[in-house]
């Protein structure tokens, strides 16, 4: 079976200059041909690498490539030259990572890493390092996926292929943004947008419009979030209404609906409380705040049917794993804690199954806010309350041990803040565990962030001051009482406690703050953001 070289020709050029619906076109027309590659065909190690980079590119999925490769037998590949043998071998390394097998994605490709460096071919050594460092970035392992995506950067540029260095500048971009460097990231996002705008990649726009909605959802500003999102699933559904990173953005527009339906909630428990449901001359302003407390979850629960469909579709455990997950919290936004525990449950089995790390300590998070739930409605006897709070504290610590093994910082804040959750419900009140682990968590949370995380990081932060109680700790210093801690620790603890009080009274003015209390405003802001204020 023989392709024509034009053909050939016609897709390497399409792909170059990310002509893709033009390669698509090409591609679903030769797909029979392909699947009759044989031993007799010209050259046959340079159609997967090919095949692979059009899959990547939008082309169905990695299902179409894994038969195609299975074609190429031991014996068939013993006929192969060496070239046509790394070719093939990186191909297999795409697979591997298109089907999420991260580990074997990472040994293949770092094998031929260093056969390729002494054999030059700065192309084929780019797209290696570029699928690396994803594999990498799947395992939560930043750094390495960092440096292979800045070593194909660096590639790509070298051989002038501007369009490709673009996509990967995508990839950069998240990896940046995981370290907290928002504005960089953000640069190199519009930096790559300039290059490909004038290109019908969908996805790789889709991916920059996505990337966008999760570096602004970090900063609290969910409005513009939810935006973004919309713009980036219009621009899959051009590419292909059932491709995996449309489910994905709809997953993450599911996240920030619930967000939004909390802080609603929030206002309705508020109002409530405080008689101010009906105001004189208006309608029902708790009807109404429920009205679009619904209509939000509603809307996330629309958005994550419609991912799991488009996930099963394409037979993506991870993908399913992250829904379940999401499906858990909104149940257990709306008090139905045993729905979201088996979420959890069936989460963890997932991430477990692939060994997906982040999935399984985010499971375990959610099993833990479960237990949590049990243990402060006082569900049941006072044995079963001692069962859920042993249950509690297994999840948060197994969250912890999880997220320590993998580099994302976030994830670590959130374990942290679960271990912090659980020694200070109603059964443990392990204070002075719930504050080490609030101190830790303060450090993982970087700078303008302003989520749920931040949230999570105050409510811990009040309850452990509410219940220490502030003029024991005053007391209990005035004595001279300090435990284990340094002068150091007592200042800034002190300063967690005043700099948060006067900010209220100044009307949240950090200027005023600053002046009162002749500090700098960068201090205000950094005590503010460890407490959990800001």
């Amino acid at each position: 079976m023989a392709l024509r070289q034009s053909t050939i020709d016609q897709l390497t050029a399409a792909l170059r200059f990310r002509r893709i619906e033009e390669g698509i076109t090409l591609m679903e027309r030769i797909a029979d041909d392909l699947e009759k590659i044989d031993a007799s065909t010209e050259n046959p190690g340079s159609l997967p690498v090919l095949v692979a980079q059009w899959i990547d590119a939008g082309f169905r999925d990695a299902r179409f490539l894994t038969p195609f490769l299975n074609r190429f037998s031991s014996a068939f590949r013993k006929q192969m030259t060496v070239d046509q043998y790394l070719q093939l071998r990186l191909a297999e390394g795409f697979c591997a990572l298109a089907m999420r097998q991260s580990d074997e994605a990472i040994r293949i490709l770092e094998l031929l890493i260093q056969t390729r460096q002494d054999l030059g071919d700065a192309n084929r050594l780019a797209l290696a390092h570029f699928w690396k460092g994803r594999a990498h970035r799947k395992k939560g392992e930043y750094e390495s996926a960092l440096t292979h995506i800045a070593r194909a950067r660096d590639l790509a540029t070298a051989s002038g292929d501007f369009v490709f260095r673009a996509i990967i500048r995508i990839q950069e971009s998240w990896l940046l943004f995981q370290k907290g460097l928002d504005k960089e990231a953000l640069q190199l996002l519009y930096s790559s947008e300039a290059t490909l705008k004038s290109t019908d990649h969908y996805v790789a726009l889709g991916n920059i419009e996505s990337a966008r909605g999760r570096i602004i959802r970090r900063s609290g500003d969910y409005a513009s979030a939810l935006k973004r999102f919309a713009k980036a699933v219009r621009l899959y559904e051009k590419r292909d209404p059932q491709h995996a990173n449309l489910a994905r953005c709809l997953v993450n527009a599911a996240y920030v609906r619930r967000i939004l339906a909390l802080e609603i909630k929030k206002r309705i428990d508020k109002r409530a409380q405080s008689g101010m449901a009906r105001p004189p001359g208006g309608r029902g302003d708790i009807e109404s705040l429920r009205a679009r407390y619904q209509r939000l979850c509603h809307e996330a629960l629309e958005n994550l049917r419609t991912a799991r469909e488009i996930y099963e579709f394409h037979g993506d455990e991870d993908g399913l794993g992250n829904v379940v997950l999401n499906l858990g919290y909104l149940h257990l936004d709306q008090g139905e804690i045993d729905r979201a525990s088996q979420e959890a449950d069936s989460a963890f089995r997932i991430g477990s199954g692939r060994t997906d790390q982040i999935l399984m300590a985010r499971a375990r998070i959610l099993g833990a806010a479960c237990e949590n739930a049990h243990v402060e409605e006082q569900t049941g006897e006072h044995d079963d309350v001692a069962v859920h709070a042993s249950r509690a504290r297994e999840n948060s610590e197994e969250a912890l041990a999880l997220a320590r093994s993998t580099q994302n910082r976030r994830l670590l804040a959130a374990a942290l803040l679960a271990r912090g959750a659980t020694a200070a419900n109603d059964f443990y009140q392990d204070w002075e565990l719930a504050r080490t682990c609030a101190a830790e968590a303060a450090t993982n949370i970087g700078s303008g962030e302003n989520d749920l995380l931040v949230e999570a990081l105050a409510d811990l932060k009040t309850r452990i001051v509410q219940a220490a109680g502030i003029n024991d700790t005053l007391r209990a210093w005035s004595e001279g009482m300090l435990g284990d801690k340094t002068f150091q620790q007592i200042a800034e603890e002190f300063a967690e406690i005043v700099i948060p009080k006067v900010w209220m009274r100044e009307e949240k003015k950090i200027a005023r703050v600053a002046e009162r209390l002749s500090i700098s405003p960068k201090k205000v802001r950094r005590v503010l953001r460890n407490a959990g204020w800001r």
